[in-house]
């Protein structure tokens, strides 16, 4: 009989060691090593046994499409690119408590009024389900439910799924509690996360009921277990949101059979998830315009213009090293601005605190915003706040220009419909550099149009009144910034 090997498996690269250490070499993640046994025979090669021949097509052909399964809640519909598609696999991932499971509930109640849909829990009993049900108000849906976290009991039961009296939505919550009996390890390791997901994808795909996998994700906001589970499957989706607030977002990062970076917006509510139709008047709520330090920034998300506010505190910093703490935006980035507007604008913030906040817990990425943090920070150090109903967006380079962003057209006009009447946007090219700051008022737009080419020229909206003003701006921070450094 063939000794067993025992390996040791990675839980969060799914690299494998032939020995137990408590740094994983594939990660570099401390203690996440964990005792697997290995199959008591290596895979032998193909031999001399031939395989089966397969049948090669062109790319024109005819292929029925099968009607997307609309749900009805429309931030979700539009996150999944229209719906569920049959035979298709969607990982939803999200930290503890954020509201994974209330959402896929009403989604599957919803779907319930055309289709019949299950749910499978390995981590609440039916009786918690009825309770969050009851509490949702979804009680008269006609949605199946189930606690179990046999893969092999799941295939069983869903022999018939996709046909006559099958369900077509079958939900798996969470993906990390179910197990094949055929392996050793325990429930939630990478072998058994990687072999469950492999089973469920290939079932649905072979019946066409459409699947949703709940993930857990660790403590760096990414979806636990091997990292192919998010090749696997057709869509990812990541649910944001801080606890504390009661925003969520849907966030696609993977989409098959829609835009990518796609979002939709709820309300945490007492009776649920609520939708939130316009995301940039809830952003925008409580919003002050005699306030330094803030500016509005018109951003795309997905295939949606929202408008945001962005928040920025500068103060006298008593270390050595002065803070830079960032919510919602990317560190480097703002290092980046900050060096920036040292270098070529000569204004002094080696000496200060940079504190900056993305209003509503919405994570930004897009290089657009660079233009609005700027305008911020100016704001902040000059005391003088931006401009009122003005937004703000665009890309700035090393070299201190601003550079022409995309859909700029979409912004302004989600700016308008909020009732902003005046715009801060990049020059359209280099020619346009000495007629840059002329403002334009375009008849279909009837927004106040600044077009800059330069950083320099944000200066101009800092300038106090002569009466209320010491200096230019520039000077007024750079002697703030060596009175305090």
């Amino acid at each position: 009989m063939a000794r067993k090997t025992v390996t040791y498996v990675c839980q969060e690269c799914g690299a494998v060691a032939p020995k137990w250490s408590g740094r994983c070499e594939g990660c570099g993640a401390w203690n996440t090593l964990v005792e697997e046994q290995a199959p008591e025979s290596a895979p032998k090669g193909l031999g001399s046994k031939k395989g089966r021949k397969i049948e090669f097509q062109g790319l024109k052909g005819e292929t029925p499409h099968a009607p997307r399964q609309v749900t009805g809640i429309k931030e979700f519909d539009r996150v999944t690119g229209g719906g569920m598609v049959a035979g298709s696999t969607l990982l939803v991932g999200g930290d503890p408590g954020i509201g994974k499971s209330t959402l896929l509930l009403q989604v599957a109640s919803a779907l319930s009024k055309t289709l019949t849909p299950v749910y499978i829990s390995g981590e609440e009993a039916v009786d918690q389900l009825r309770l969050r049900a009851d509490r949702l108000g979804l009680t008269d849906a006609d949605v199946g439910l189930a606690a179990a976290t046999s893969v092999r009991d799941i295939a069983a039961s869903l022999g018939n799924a996709g046909g006559p009296g099958g369900p077509d939505l079958v939900v798996i919550d969470s993906i990390q509690t179910m197990f094949v009996d055929s392996l050793e390890s325990a429930p939630g390791t990478v072998a058994q996360v990687r072999t469950s997901a492999q089973e469920l994808i290939r079932l649905a795909k072979r019946q066409g009921f459409a699947l949703i996998l709940v993930g857990h994700v660790t403590k760096d906001g990414q979806i636990a277990g091997p990292r192919v589970l998010e090749h696997m499957v057709d869509t990812v989706l990541y649910f944001e949101g801080d606890r504390s607030h009661q925003f969520r977002i849907l966030r696609a990062v993977k989409n098959r059979y829609g835009p990518t970076d796609e979002i939709g917006v709820f309300e945490m509510t007492g009776a649920g998830l609520a939708e939130v139709a316009n995301p940039s008047a809830l952003f925008l709520a409580g919003r002050d315009d005699d306030v330094s330090g803030a500016s509005v920034f018109a951003g795309i998300e997905g295939t949606r213009p929202v408008l945001v506010e962005i928040q920025s505190l500068t103060a006298p910093s008593a270390l050595g090293t002065p803070r830079r703490a960032v919510v919602g935006w990317d560190t480097g980035r703002l290092a980046m601005i900050l060096a920036v507007l040292e270098s070529r604008l000569s204004l002094a913030l080696a000496g200060l605190d940079v504190y900056l906040n993305i209003v509503g817990g919405l994570k930004i990425g897009e290089p657009a915003a660079d233009l609005a943090v700027a305008a911020a920070l100016i704001s902040s150090v000059s005391g003088v706040p931006v401009p009122p109903e003005t937004v703000v967006f665009g890309e700035i380079g090393l070299s201190g220009e601003v550079r022409a962003v995309s859909r700029v057209d979409a912004r302004l006009k989600e700016a308008a419909k909020l009732g902003f009447s005046r715009a801060i946007i990049p020059g359209q090219s280099r020619a346009q550099g000495n007629n840059r700051g002329n403002n334009k008022k375009t008849p279909e737009r009837t927004m106040e149009i600044t077009e800059i080419s330069r950083l320099e020229d944000l200066l101009v909206l800092f300038a106090k009144p002569d009466s209320q003003r010491a200096g230019p701006p520039v000077a007024a921070a750079n002697a703030r910034g060596r009175g305090h450094g």
